[in-house]
């Protein structure tokens, strides 16, 4: 894809993603049971008090807006959603037949950008299944930072934020996916060592994102007077590399300029993706 075709993403919305594939305009209605889920999907929670809404509104007026879907690769008898789950959901929910569809033709990235930018357009995501789909972008296209942020039309500092979630304890994760913590809250834990407890302590404390900033700041200023003014370039490149692999580093630098540098892999296609890493440079 070139870069005219990445920069036309959010701003002109999925009307410009479809323009850049062929649609087969001659069918218009499929069944219900012939759609099957986008393996792409960012976004995996869906509300229920909304969904109930949407399958009130079907009952009432249909489906005002087509689904998108492809022909699937795995079972050539059914189509593939890449945007509209929600609506296909409530479909079901409905008790409707058959449901209006665009069946275009696109390849798996095409795919994975229509499920990220029809979500993020309606603020469906919550944070993670955002870093998570532009993490999907980085490690399975190739997508680097600045390619994601051109595409989504978005700050390049707003994905490299979205993307250091990704870089929390899991215990810290779940918290966010069950909605004990917010964005705001998960923003100030990023790069604290002991978020988890931290995390937990905000929870069980009930406090807001600036009675948190507080209480995280005490731990940070702590941590602050171990540090020198050599630290903090240190404490950049760390970050760098760490936002740039999607693994926590750790650097260790003595006054001689000798010292080592670790890598915090959590399961093994963590450590596979280290050894690639090496293999693919040295």
């Amino acid at each position: 894809m070139d870069s005219n075709k990445i920069k036309k993403g959010l701003g002109r919305g999925l009307s410009s993603l479809i323009g850049e594939t062929k649609v087969e305009t001659q069918k218009n209605q499929l069944p219900v049971s012939d759609l099957i889920p986008n393996k792409y999907q960012p976004r995996k929670i869906f509300d229920e008090d909304n969904l109930k809404d949407l399958t009130n509104s079907i009952k009432e007026r249909g489906i005002l807006q087509p689904i998108i879907v492809r022909k699937s690769n795995d079972d050539k008898s059914k189509f593939e959603i890449i945007a509209g789950e929600r609506r296909w959901l409530a479909a079901q929910r409905a008790s409707l037949h058959k449901v209006p569809v665009v069946v275009t033709e696109a390849d798996d990235l095409k795919s994975l950008e229509f499920a990220i930018v029809e979500n993020v357009q309606r603020h469906d995501l919550n944070p993670l299944e955002e870093a998570q789909g532009y993490k999907r972008l980085i490690d399975d296209f190739s997508y680097d930072h600045e390619k994601v942020s051109k595409f989504i039309g978005k700050s390049r500092s707003h994905i490299t934020n979205s993307l250091r979630l990704l870089l929390l304890p899991i215990e810290v994760i779940k918290l966010i996916e069950s909605q004990k913590l917010s964005a705001g809250h998960a923003k100030i834990l990023v790069g604290l060592e002991n978020a988890s407890f931290v995390a937990n302590k905000i929870v069980e404390k009930k406090l807001s994102v600036r009675q948190a900033e507080s209480f995280v700041k005490i731990f940070k200023t702590k941590k602050s007077k171990r540090t020198n003014s050599n630290d903090a370039n240190i404490k950049d490149l760390e970050n760098s590399i760490s936002n740039k692999i999607g693994i926590n580093v750790s650097i260790q630098n003595k006054k001689n300029n000798k010292g080592k540098i670790s890598f915090e892999y959590k399961s093994l296609d963590q450590l596979n993706k280290i050894i690639e890493i090496i293999k693919s440079n040295y």
